[in-house]
């Protein structure tokens, strides 16, 4: 029996990165030799098991052969004959197919070192087609890394999307791997890599469709609608914000891409048009509440953010209140944060001042002392129809956080 270090871990400390997780393949052995040394059993589509001290993943080295559609379609063989080259050849990457073994010596049978010299992604062999999820992942690690793509590989990539593979991509995945790419340091690369190669077209349609929509130049002098939401989720990631608030910047202005073109460059009413659109995606790609939730709230509302020194006290008190800012802040500081994003995400405009957030979070401040309880616990002394009790309450709370409002800004 043999151990290798195999995957990322390599791949990172051959770059000098911090190493989250450690993988290890076992050559040589079998499930009852696993059991009897004291891994326990995990796997349940192939032989992977926890190590009894430090419960790191040791997969026992495998083959796989393609017998249908989809990332799941795949036929595992592992048997102790099954050697360490084998198994490295159904990686995705060069790049994850280099391993160490357990004297620190490096197996690199495929040239990953020579990629990682030359940043370049490319794929071990041509089985790199057989799953959908490595167009995501290859772009993934375009933005984690910056590294381009090798030609061959982004062909691979265009026939996947051309013969259908990709259409049998799950929810999850999708998600997971977006989810992922989001938060890297340059969020951009992972949507131009996906665009080049069509799959963001296939993927992510609504996001596709933002490039070569023009927006005004007085606003926008990067005037495409697709640039500026890459500028703008870059910008997330450069600031180091959520998740949640990345995928609003990803999805703020999906109502653009449906604006007719005949309404160019104006787009009239994209704030409704791009909730829809969010609603939609999110459903698709099963978005997590959160992410789902604030993205909602930033494609409505950051039209009205921008436009804040213009605000009446009542429209900013009802703007907070639409947005559930008083039972939950937390989430309007990250609905500051994503309209703040789609301000800064623009050339010239990164350090700008954006005094719009100061405003509304000193808005919110006046509005949020207003104690609510007490002008029930007021009303409910005097009202004792249970029908009227409600609207006038909150009608006396409207108007006091109102009031509250107009003190703290003028």
């Amino acid at each position: 029996m043999k151990i290798y270090l195999v995957g990322g871990s390599v791949r990172d400390e051959l770059l000098g990165l911090p190493i989250k997780d450690h993988d290890y393949v076992v050559v040589g052995s079998t499930p009852e030799e696993m059991t009897r040394l004291g891994y326990r059993p995990v796997g349940k589509d192939f032989p992977v098991f926890l190590h009894p001290q430090n419960h790191e993943q040791y997969a026992l080295a495998r083959t796989e052969r393609k017998i249908s559609r989809g990332y799941k379609g795949f036929e595992v063989y592992a048997a102790p004959e099954v050697t360490l080259q084998e198994d490295l050849a159904r990686r995705d990457l060069t790049v994850n197919a280099i391993a160490k073994d357990q004297d620190g010596n490096i197996v690199d049978p495929f040239n990953g070192v020579s990629d990682l010299k030359i940043g370049m992604l490319r794929h071990v062999s041509p089985a790199f087609s057989e799953d959908p999820v490595r167009v995501l992942r290859t772009a993934r690690f375009a933005a984690r890394f910056g590294f381009r793509i090798a030609p061959e590989t982004l062909s691979l990539m265009n026939e996947m999307v051309r013969n259908g593979e990709v259409d049998a991509l799950v929810p999850e995945r999708v998600w997971q791997e977006l989810a992922r790419g989001l938060m890297e340091s340059k969020p951009s690369r992972m949507f131009y890599a996906l665009r080049e190669c069509g799959a963001l077209a296939r993927i992510l349609p609504e996001v596709d469709v933002l490039f070569g929509v023009p927006q005004p130049l007085q606003h926008h002098p990067e005037i495409d609608t697709g640039l500026h939401s890459m500028m703008v989720v870059d910008h997330a990631a450069l600031k180091n914000y959520s998740l949640p608030v990345r995928f609003a910047a990803l999805t703020h202005d999906l109502g653009k891409g449906a604006t007719p073109p005949h309404e160019w460059p104006q787009h009239t009413g994209h704030e409704t048009r791009s909730v829809q659109l969010v609603k939609d995606l999110s459903d698709r790609i099963r978005t997590p509440n959160a992410e789902r939730d604030l993205a909602l709230l930033t494609a409505r509302y950051h039209g009205d953010v921008h436009r804040a020194a213009e605000l009446r006290p009542d429209t900013i008190a009802d703007m907070l209140q639409s947005v559930d800012a008083y039972r939950k802040p937390d989430r309007f500081e990250e609905f500051m944060q994503a309209c703040e994003c789609d301000f800064h995400g623009r050339p010239g405009y990164a350090e700008r001042p954006y005094p719009q957030s100061e405003r509304l979070r000193s808005a919110f401040i006046a509005a949020r002392s207003v104690d609510a309880g007490a002008i029930a616990a007021e009303l409910s002394s005097t009202i004792s129809d249970p029908s009227l009790l409600s609207p006038a309450i909150n009608s006396r709370i409207r108007e006091t956080r109102t009031a509250a409002i107009k003190a703290r800004l003028l």
